[in-house]
């Protein structure tokens, strides 16, 4: 496993927290980014409140990915259906689209749990 690159990701529509291995030798797993989502204005007119939640939502998405270069494993989890969505959003991006991806959901956790949580999720 010397030459994959393994991250998770814990995230719901507002946050989320990145985490890797620090390097392949050893394999510890560190918090590599932590990502915050923008919120939609209300908008009187639906359709354009809509589209700006779409809109937010890509860039919120791009934001997590940029923190995933060369990645070949991924799980995700979180609450709601986010990772899901983020999950498709990475299929349909050339630079991710073999990218092994696990999902599953779990509860906000503090960052040392998160690191626990996925160390055995990663290994």
């Amino acid at each position: 496993m010397s030459q994959q690159k393994q991250f998770g990701v814990w995230m719901d529509t507002e946050h989320a927290t990145i985490v890797g291995k620090e390097n392949s030798e050893d394999g510890a797993i560190v918090i590599v980014a932590h990502v915050k989502g923008e919120g939609v204005v209300n908008n009187s007119n639906e359709k354009s409140q809509n589209n700006e939640k779409r809109t937010l939502q890509a860039k919120y998405f791009k934001e997590i990915a940029t923190h995933l270069q060369n990645a070949t494993h991924l799980h995700v989890t979180g609450t709601g259906q986010v990772q899901e969505q983020f999950i498709h959003y990475l299929a349909d991006t050339p630079q991710f689209k073999n990218v092994k991806t696990k999902e599953c959901t779990s509860n906000k956790m503090s960052d040392e749990k998160l690191l626990t949580f996925f160390t055995e999720k990663l290994n």
